[in-house]
This record gives structure tokens, C-alpha cells and sequence, in this order.
């Protein structure tokens, strides 16, 4: 058993050319979605082709922004003949009618790329600010809020790079970013609830075999879900870098931490299922190191950013 799990987590996003690739393939599909094999024929009817045009990027409601770093690639992306002044950036917090930058070049280009903008800026900024309400409960407390696996399809690593931004945690990037053994694989596996005590040794077994043939990393956290006390009794003594609780009560999990501190210092514990705002004190206060929140993602509103044209 390593004796720095604490200390070990999952991989956190960044900005780079990987997150960048991601953007690119979603800004296909957005202009697919717009143009099809067209045109914008209301601006080629409307405006002449070298009309000049400038907008600001302004803020309609407080919150926390995400995804200014890649309006260049956005635009890059589009063709757009259209040049874009930061003047805030990403993680920052604003008040309502903040100005975030500016937008200047052919009129037409910026009418064909101001909602895929709006779209991408809005979306992750809503979840950048969301996640900063979570964290902002737990001031003063060492827990960590944690994002999870429920994302918009494609937009995965964007997503939890707004996480970041708002002051949160990733936790694993797929189902290549980590062990998590859940009810399912222990159902469709056939084993029971009473083998958990030798699930963790047999897979730290099967992963130094995997590493030695090269097929995977070595350094893979192993996570247990479970959903009982007595789960968590048997699979402390077998070392999991971490051991998720599921829908327990503020009790419950109380009493975890206890048997955790009691078996197995060193493995952490996430909490999850059904968190709320309202609960995150309680929890921070029993102990637990991680919360993980599906919220973060799939209910996250997005943030009321537009443009407001210069004459």
C-alpha cells in the first residue's frame, strides 16, 4: 500500500494543445450547425463586404469566466477576419457589465461568429461560476470539491477546465484516467459485496502485471465505491488510494472518517450522490477529503455574456 495517498490525485486540466484540439472539433460542428454548406445570407445581403465592425464583450450577471483563452482559436478556426482584445481573463471574478474585451474586423465575420462565441463563453462560464459557489461554501475547510463524468458529450476536458477556473478539482479525465470499481462491475463480474476485502489486492496484482507488459501506467489510483459501513470495513485494510462513499448521511459519514482514521489513515475519502450547497458544511465537517458533484457539469446555467456593438 503506498503510503502517500494522500498526497496523490488525478491528472487536473490545463489550457493546451490537447484542450485546444477539443475546442477546434466542437467549433466544426458549431459552424456546421450555423452554415451547413452556406452562407450567412441576412449579413451578405445586409452588410456591404468591407464594412469595419467592433463590439465589446460585456457581462450581464456576476460570476467567474471561462474560456477566453480560446476565442483566438476560435477565431482562427472560423477564418474570421477578426481580431480580439482581452482586457480580463480566464478564473477572473466580475460584477455585472464587466468588460471582458474587445472585437473589431470585417462586420460580417463578427455577425457569423458572435453566438458560437457567446455559446462556448457562456457555457463554461456558467460552470466556472457555479463551482465557485460550491468552493466559495467551503472556505476555511481542507475539503476539496471534486467535478465528475457527467458532461456534455465532446465537451468533456473544456468542461473541466471551467471546474478549474471556478476553484474546483477534476477527477478522473475518462475511464483510461483511473481505476473506479463501482456496484456494476461487481455485479456483472459476479462478485458479491462480501469480496471486497480481496478487490483492491487483486487489482494492484493485475495493474503491476498490465504495467510490466508496458500496456498501461503504473501509478493508476485505484478507487472502491461503496455504500455501507461494512463495505468501507472491509475495503480500508486493503489499501485504496481512495473509497467513494455513496448517498450516505451526514452520520455516516461521520462514523467513515472515524473507521477510516481507525484502519487506514493514508486513503482518502470522497463523498457523493445528491450534494447540495446546503450540505457541504456539514460534510467538510465530518472529515471527508472530497466531494464529487455531477452538478458542476449537468446543471450548470450559463452565464449571461453578450456584445454590445460600437458605432
Amino acid at each position: 500500500m503506498p503510503d502517500s495517498n494522500q498526497n496523490r490525485d488525478y491528472p487536473q486540466i490545463r489550457w493546451d494543445e490537447q484542450l485546444e484540439h477539443h475546442l477546434r472539433q466542437l467549433v466544426r460542428l458549431a459552424v456546421l450547425e450555423d452554415l451547413d454548406r452556406g452562407q450567412d445570407w441576412t449579413s451578405l445581403i445586409l452588410v456591404d463586404a468591407d464594412t469595419q465592425g467592433e463590439a465589446t464583450l460585456v457581462t450581464r450577471q456576476a460570476g467567474i469566466v471561462a474560456g477566453l483563452k480560446g476565442i483566438d482559436v476560435l477565431l482562427n478556426e472560423m477564418n474570421a477576419d477578426v481580431q480580439w482584445q482581452p482586457v480580463s481573463q480566464d478564473a477572473a471574478n466580475v460584477e455585472a457589465g464587466s468588460r471582458l474585451g474587445a472585437l473589431s474586423g470585417s462586420a460580417r465575420d463578427l455577425l457569423v461568429v458572435e453566438r458560437p462565441l457567446l455559446n462556448f463563453i457562456g457555457r463554461l462560464s456558467g460552470i466556472a461560476s457555479l463551482t465557485g459557489r460550491y468552493v466559495a461554501q467551503l472556505e476555511g475547510h481542507s475539503t476539496r470539491i471534486y467535478d465528475t463524468r457527467k458532461t456534455t458529450p465532446g465537451w468533456r476536458r473544456l468542461e473541466k477546465y471551467a471546474v478549474r477556473c471556478g476553484g474546483g478539482f477534476n477527477h478522473r479525465m475518462g475511464l483510461f484516467g483511473g481505476i473506479l470499481v463501482k456496484d456494476n462491475h461487481l455485479a456483472i463480474t459476479g462478485r458479491n459485496k462480501q469480496q471486497l476485502a480481496d478487490l483492491v489486492p487483486d487489482m494492484r496484482k493485475a495493474l503491476a502485471a498490465e504495467a510490466d507488459q508496458d500496456r498501461l501506467p503504473d501509478d493508476l489510483l485505484v478507487e472502491v465505491e461503496v455504500d455501507s459501513l461494512d463495505q468501507l470495513r472491509q475495503v480500508l485494510p486493503a489499501g485504496a488510494d481512495i473509497v467513494l462513499l455513496d448517498n450516505m448521511s451526514d452520520q455516516e459519514l461521520h462514523e467513515a472518517v472515524q473507521l477510516r482514521d481507525q484502519l487506514s489513515p493514508a486513503t482518502q475519502l470522497e463523498a457523493s450522490g445528491g450534494i447540495t450547497l446546503e450540505r457541504l458544511i456539514g460534510i467538510a465537517e465530518c472529515g471527508i477529503d472530497r466531494i464529487s458533484v455531477g452538478a458542476l457539469t449537468h446543471s450548470a446555467t450559463a452565464l449571461d455574456i453578450g456584445l454590445d456593438w460600437i458605432q
